[in-house]
């Protein structure tokens, strides 16, 4: 069953916003763009601060820009080496990897050397609210190490590490389940924290899956392939961000 965005009424949004649901690019991208005189509305230069409306015209770099009306999210199992990034100059890009018949690009990031589970979408209004790190949305994966997990290290994992010059990771839940394997769930997203938290406790991670993003679950999904989330999974996702508001935090 195919879903539909909300229709907006005629009703003013942001400009950023605005490129930011049709899935241009980032609100801060959009800004960036629009003092660099890239973007007018109906034929136009734009401003900081401009509002839209379906009627009006924006081009971007001289291309008509449109906000579709199907909503996309799909999951996909990301192998190694390639980069979530939407960068059609990188060779690695996940869009190229992925070759999704419309426009789409990643929520969040997951590093190149990782594998597992990203969602990626066509609609900018529910990124902020999956991303933003003062909700706590739980995201879950599989790590193995280069020696034998320890009481200390689990107990350490999970009271929260220092990384990144002096931060400390929030407490979390750690499990061991095999001699160099653990399940550890995050409900932050630090650049590398895995690796990092690892790393400061003496371990150096060979392999990290992420096998859960909030209610959304790898499962049985093949490496490299992608699936479209469920109505039921999309209703229980947009549900836990719907008072979601505000930028990311905590993603840098």
């Amino acid at each position: 069953m195919k879903r539909y965005k909300e229709k907006s009424e005629n009703k003013e949004v942001r400009l950023n916003k605005f490129l930011s649901d049709a899935g241009v690019c980032s609100r801060r991208e959009a800004d960036r763009l629009t003092e660099a005189g890239e973007i007018t509305i109906n034929d136009c230069i734009a401003v900081l601060g401009d509002k839209v409306t379906d009627t009006d015209v924006v081009k971007v770099k001289g291309k008509e820009v449109s906000r579709e009306e199907e909503q996309i999210i799909i999951a996909f199992n990301k192998p190694e080496g390639v980069e979530c990034t939407a960068q059609k100059d990188n060779p690695d890009n996940i869009i190229d990897y992925i070759g999704y018949e419309k426009r789409i690009y990643p929520i969040g990031r997951l590093d190149k050397n990782s594998r597992g589970l990203i969602l990626l979408t066509n609609d900018g209004s529910i990124v902020n609210g999956i991303l933003k790190a003062s909700n706590f949305h739980e995201k879950e994966y599989v790590v193995t190490v280069d020696k034998e997990i320890t009481g200390e290290f689990i107990e350490a994992m999970s009271s929260g590490v220092t990384i990144l010059d002096g931060v400390k990771t929030r407490p979390c839940e750690v499990k061991k389940t095999k001699k160099h394997e653990f399940n550890i769930v995050l409900t932050q997203g630090l650049n590398r924290q895995i690796r990092r938290m690892c790393k400061a406790l003496g371990y150096n991670v060979n392999k990290l899956q992420r096998v859960r993003i909030m209610n959304i679950e790898l499962g049985n999904l093949g490496m490299g392939k992608y699936r479209n989330l469920t109505d039921m999974e999309v209703e229980e996702l947009l549900n836990q961000i719907k008072d979601s508001n505000g930028d990311t935090d905590g993603q840098k």
